[in-house]
């Protein structure tokens, strides 16, 4: 990338919807995240008996309440039911009702590791007699079945939501489909396709394929026992993640868009960039190279040295694995900066929702900005000691936030990096 490159890509964030375990709405997840409040708990959306890990973070949804006419809960999956609420509390935010924008001018970039998994899973119980059957009914199938088989309705639903008529995309990335899809928008307005872009993620996979999946792997705490402290990400005796769900939606705008509109900025988006290992599906190499580059070169690209950096907002899944990884990736990234900066994970509060969560990360991390506070690691009440970061433990922490640095890693080996900074840090 360019020195002309470096200098023109970003957006801002100026409007932030959420739609998340234990808290709907921008000021309730806010108010979740520096509680260190947990919102895992047993699972309540199916019956989990007979599953090894029966725990996750279920967002408290009434669709009707949100907003939503009886004609969109008949035709939107949960995860797209999800995306709408939080694309329309993120245009509020930003003072851009449906259409207050251009709408060839406005775009859509919308991921998600697992697409409409609940309605198709729901209806193949229904054509199938629960399995018992080879041959299923299709008659017997909701008619609006095609939109949960095809990834490509979550953003065309935002769009509608939104009156976007320009670039209208889905990322599905895994578990960086959230900080991936939010840096397509930002690319879509740094390359002059777009003024305004719609970008975040949303997953609703709290259904028993997705479980028994996670299972099968082993990738999910079966501390059934105490779901509210079973999300220990950086603990000494944590056992794996706890599968989430959720939405997180931000309004992307030019600089100069924003600035013409003097609208209200939470953050800049500067730098990003996405690495893979090509190693294993599920497994990492514990030197944490791969995580390591994606993260140098996002700060190469934002202009930025490691030292300038005030908090890293953690991917820290609970997993054995990914903490050494993701440790050894910001001490080899960051070098002797590592050690001062503050490092928090918020899966610790609500769970890892697959897809969204990289959304939901950026969208707390512009909020850590606006506001000066980092959330904190809950349940961290005894660290690994192979893990020698500051990992915030417990309690949320007062700290000047200037540049924020968020990261992901996925199954696959998708590594992303993203770097946020207080508006106009960057000259």
């Amino acid at each position: 990338m360019s020195s002309t490159d470096t200098d023109r890509w970003g957006a801002l964030v100026t409007g932030i919807g959420v739609v998340a375990p234990g808290a709907v709405g921008r000021d309730a997840y806010w108010d979740l995240l520096t509680a260190g409040r947990t919102a895992t708990r047993g699972i309540t959306l199916f019956d989990a008996t007979g599953f090894q890990s029966r725990i996750a973070a279920e967002v408290d949804f009434d669709p009707a309440a949100s907003g939503l006419t009886p004609d969109e809960v008949a035709r939107m999956d949960r995860a797209a039911q999800f995306a709408v609420v939080a694309a329309r509390e993120a245009l509020a935010d930003a003072g851009l009702t449906a259409g207050g924008a251009d709408p060839e001018r406005t775009g859509v970039s919308i991921g998600s590791a697992v697409g409409c998994t609940t309605r198709l899973e729901d209806e193949y119980v229904v054509v199938s007699e629960r399995g018992k059957k080879w041959e299923v009914a299709p008659e017997l199938a909701t008619e609006h079945l095609y939109r949960a088989l095809i990834p490509s309705t979550l953003a065309v639903e935002v769009a509608w939501a939104a009156d976007a008529e320009g670039p209208a995309t889905v990322v599905s990335t895994g578990c960086t489909s959230g900080l991936d899809a939010v840096a397509h928008g930002v690319q879509l307005i740094s390359e002059g396709s777009a003024d305004v872009v719609i970008a975040g993620a949303t997953d609703a996979p709290i259904s028993p394929i997705t479980v028994a999946c996670f299972d099968a792997i082993g990738a999910t705490s079966r501390n059934n026992g105490d779901a509210a402290h079973a999300s220990r990400p950086f603990h000494k005796d944590r056992d794996g993640f706890v599968l989430g769900e959720g939405a997180a939606v931000l309004v992307l705008e030019s600089r100069a868009h924003a600035a013409r509109r003097r609208a209200h900025a939470y953050a800049d988006i500067i730098g990003f960039a996405q690495r893979s290992n090509a190693f294993h599906m599920t497994g990492l190499k514990p030197d944490g190279l791969d995580m390591a580059e994606a993260i140098e070169v996002a700060m190469e690209r934002a202009g930025i040295t490691p030292d300038l950096i005030s908090y890293v907002n953690a991917h820290g899944s609970g997993t054995a694995q990914n903490d050494r990884h993701e440790t050894a990736a910001l001490k080899k990234s960051m070098g002797k900066a590592a050690y001062g900066v503050p490092v928090s994970s918020i899966k610790s509060m609500i769970g890892h929702s697959l897809g969204a969560i990289g959304a939901l990360e950026a969208a707390a991390c512009a909020l850590a900005i606006e506001h000066d506070v980092v959330p904190p690691t809950a349940n961290l009440r005894e660290q690994d000691p192979a893990l020698d970061l500051d990992y915030v433990p417990l309690s949320a922490r007062g700290h000047v936030n200037d540049i924020v640095l968020s990261v992901g890693s996925g199954f696959g080996g998708f590594q992303s990096a993203m770097l946020l900074a207080r508006p106009g840090t960057r000259k």
